[in-house]
């Protein structure tokens, strides 16, 4: 059984969306978040996501959102919810806000990234739905050749921390194995 909140983190293909799924596996209703998006004439996208929807349980619902803090917050709703993932949710973020561009970012595209960042982990400290949320953990990797890189690295972690600051369950997943971070008992 999944713990209220719970922030799963992993490099790409480490296996942490599947062992998100695991958590909540026994569940007959939960409300999948795909933040992805679509990608249209990248067949290998399309590909992914399939194979992600292959493996869900046919009871469980999808919603493509990255509107993640009204899904938080919305209290009619008890079914737990899992956001796959936080990294794509922040790429879509400074997408929206022009953030790639170091003259964008300099002149209020940071400040509006980091709104969101710090909305949505307010809203995830707040909610009240069982709530499991995977991000890439990319502070480990190679150092972005550039600028736009760099600040996307650099967001997502400070993303991660708050969220995890926030999570009474915090698992690193490498190479498939799970290790546990962070866990509260509640």
């Amino acid at each position: 059984m999944a713990l209220p909140r719970t922030l799963l983190l992993g490099g790409a293909r480490s296996g942490k969306s599947t062992r998100a799924e695991l958590l909540l596996a026994d569940r007959p209703d939960v409300l999948y978040v795909a933040t992805s998006g679509t990608r249209d004439g990248d067949a290998d996208w399309a590909r992914r996501v399939d194979l992600h929807r292959a493996r869900r349980p046919a009871s469980w619902r999808t919603a493509e959102t990255c509107e993640l803090e009204e899904v938080l917050a919305d209290g009619s709703d008890p079914a737990p919810v899992l956001i796959d993932c936080l990294a794509l949710w922040l790429t879509a973020v400074m997408d929206e806000c022009g953030a790639w561009d170091d003259a964008v970012w300099l002149d209020g595209g940071q400040e509006a990234v980091e709104a969101r960042c710090a909305a949505l982990a307010a809203a995830w400290a707040r909610t009240a739905r069982e709530a499991v949320a995977v991000s890439n953990e990319v502070g480990m990797g190679v150092v972005p050749a550039t600028a736009a890189g760099r600040r996307f690295r650099d967001t997502l972690g400070r993303l991660n921390m708050a969220v995890a600051d926030a999570s009474e369950q915090v698992l690193l997943v490498v190479a498939g194995q799970v290790l546990t971070i962070k866990a509260v008992s509640v």
